[in-house]
């Protein structure tokens, strides 16, 4: 295996970094230690590099894989443990406190073929904003044959806590009209867009409009089929039994400055999360790991319909 090639790059105001192992290129942003974009030589982004994103200090970056920690969504849709958490009169950020804040790069090395990268935030340590509590949190990426990213939250304090949290990873896809995922039929769901009532997934999931849903007892495998890029991604999970599905469509990304006007066909989210029920809880000395792989496999073309 090749020696790893780790070059400091700056875009626009934010310090990142860009990693190449084998064939395998990973851009990763110390702000969140945010994971920008993951391609393979000769293949699509598996990661999706949102082209109109912006890299300003302090504004989260839309689209890579942000970190959401230690809330998920709106801190008032989470169960009252996670909110308990919050000590502060001033209005919660969206997606928790470290997805916009630097993280703190312990290293980049060689581990066997793979190739480790792992970040920090000693903030999380009693520092956050109207969150003083002690949790150690690390982010590992391994890169071997795959994409592999772990979230570890270790209560270093002296009294139990409870936070929600996500890897809200987005996935390039040829055209999220034409794509599939595997792995939902007959889950419950939360529809986030019809008053948050629970329904039941029938067949596998596509895509007609704005999608927001949070499913419940999630497999620890989900597969996002995209024919026209002859490809499956696969996501295998573990830490995790719940994941929110999201594209936002043609209404909501005209909301959105750092998005393009057709970015959400070229996007889908699927989130590995800890939401609603499935939230952590931590004794003091206690441990939990987040975890994802991300790998694609080819799949053949579909054969033309005979004349």
């Amino acid at each position: 295996m090749p020696t790893p090639q780790v070059e400091t790059v700056t875009i626009d105001e934010l310090n990142c970094w860009r990693i190449r192992h084998g064939d395998a290129q990973l851009v990763v942003a110390q702000q969140g230690a945010h994971i920008v974009s993951y391609q393979v030589d000769g293949q699509p982004p598996l990661i999706w590099p949102n082209a109109q994103a912006a890299f300003k200090k302090g504004k989260a970056i839309r689209g890579g894989m942000p970190i959401c920690w230690p809330w998920f969504g709106n801190l008032e849709r989470n169960p009252l443990s996670v909110q308990a958490m919050r000590q502060s009169d001033e209005p919660a950020k969206a997606h928790g406190e470290v997805r916009a804040i630097d993280w703190e790069l312990l290293g980049v090395g060689e581990d066997g073929d793979a190739l480790l990268v792992e970040f920090i935030q000693p903030l999380a340590e009693g520092q956050l904003p109207g969150w003083p509590h002690d949790v150690a949190l690390k982010l590992s990426i391994r890169l071997d044959e795959a994409l592999n990213v772990s979230l570890v939250s270790y209560n270093s304090g002296t009294e139990t806590v409870s936070f929600s949290q996500a890897l809200h990873s987005y996935f390039a896809v040829s055209d999220v009209r034409e794509i599939s995922i595997k792995g939902l039929d007959g889950l419950r769901y939360i529809e986030t867009l019809e008053n948050w009532e629970e329904r039941e997934q029938s067949g596998e999931l596509q895509f007609a409009g704005e999608t927001d849903r949070i499913y419940l007892d999630t497999p620890d495998m989900l597969s996002i089929v995209d024919p026209q890029w002859q490809r499956k991604i696969h996501i295998c999970t573990s830490g995790s039994k719940s994941a929110v599905v999201w594209n936002p469509w043609t209404e909501k990304t005209k909301r959105f400055n750092d998005m393009a006007a057709d970015g959400w066909q070229g996007m889908v989210c699927v989130e590995t999360a800890n939401v609603l029920d499935d939230i952590v809880t931590l004794a003091p000395d206690e441990m939990h790991v987040l975890a994802l792989s991300v790998w694609a496999e080819a799949i053949e073309a579909q054969a033309s319909e005979a004349l």
